[in-house]
């Protein structure tokens, strides 16, 4: 009876040995295949302005960062001010903004810079409000005058100095439909100091406001003379259109960085390598491409996002 009980207690003790292991090895194999510790975390809120580039630039680093592990929120479609607004209140963690917009609408810098020094004058300035501009892009999309290629060839000016040289000539009655983007018209570095710099003549029935992808389509149909167009858009390909040279170089450099909340970054600092992994695969020929393929191609811009990060092993 005694050897029974012992028997009996050994097995008992084998069998609990055996649940313990498996149990261990399932708590094991479900921590290895449970989510990413990211994907439970509060979500990386993206943010993009208004136009095409932008919503690209946004639907490829919300994709991107899924990938990696992270949850996001992408809010697109902002203007520029509102945009910088949502960074600056905690509403939007990780954006892709210009170096020109930043340095001279939101710090209120008036000297004309190169690019590098534009990148470290705004990386300073900004990093003093809790944003961090990390590794800039070769994108540099900045403003550009565009002209119908028929009205180019008439005109001959192939620079906006030329340009405005024949508007004076042309006189006071003389009309040069000029379209301008809303926001421009509005800037302290848009419009009013663009006219100052190159004495462009014109009057308040010349300037046309038009949301930004309108501005292309008055260009296509021929309806303006003029038009203000970024200089990595699809469409500037896509329609033909010329560009004139900024030969008093009034446009400063406008490269596309990656700007992320200083908290959000010392939550994550796993960010900055994967976000400046992203900004070096980017230049104006590949924008360009994706551009032209929304914009002309009529490709969806998740689609197109989502290719350019295959193609370049990014996802």
């Amino acid at each position: 009876m005694k050897d029974q009980m012992q028997f009996i207690r050994r097995r008992a003790r084998r069998i609990a040995m055996f649940v313990a292991a498996v149990t261990a090895l399932a708590a094991g194999l479900a921590l290895a295949t449970a989510p990413d510790a990211h994907a439970e975390a509060t979500p990386i809120r993206v943010g993009g302005k208004n136009f095409t580039e932008q919503l690209l630039l946004s639907s490829m680093t919300s994709k991107y960062l899924r990938a990696k592990g992270f949850t996001t929120e992408l809010t697109a479609g902002l203007g520029s001010t509102l945009m910088r607004q949502a960074m600056e209140s905690n509403q939007l963690d990780v954006v892709w903004d210009y170096t020109g917009t930043a340095l001279i609408v939101f710090n209120k810098v008036q000297e004309k810079l190169g690019a590098k020094e534009s990148y470290e004058r705004v990386k300073q300035m900004d990093g003093a409000r809790g944003l961090v501009w990390l590794d800039a892009s070769n994108i540099n999309n900045t403003y550009a005058l565009a002209m119908p290629k028929e009205r180019a060839a008439a005109s001959g000016a192939t620079t906006l100095s030329a340009f405005a040289e024949q508007m004076r000539k042309a006189g006071p009655d003389a009309s040069h439909p000029f379209a301008v983007d809303m926001e421009f018209a509005a800037r302290p570095d848009g419009l009013e100091p663009l006219k100052a710099l190159y004495k462009l003549p014109f009057s308040r029935r010349d300037v046309i406001q038009l949301d930004p992808g309108l501005v292309y389509t008055a260009l296509k149909n021929n309806q303006v003379e003029l038009g203000l167009v970024y200089a990595t858009d699809g469409r500037v390909k896509g329609f033909d259109l010329v560009l004139l040279e900024d030969d008093l170089h009034f446009f400063p450099p406008y490269n596309a960085v990656p700007v992320v909340r200083k908290p959000v970054l010392d939550k994550h600092p796993e960010l900055a390598g994967l976000l400046n992994a992203l900004a070096a695969k980017l230049d104006n020929e590949s924008m360009t491409d994706m551009n032209y393929k929304v914009d002309i191609g009529q490709q969806p811009v998740d689609k197109v996002a989502e290719d350019f990060l295959r193609r370049h092993g990014l996802i």
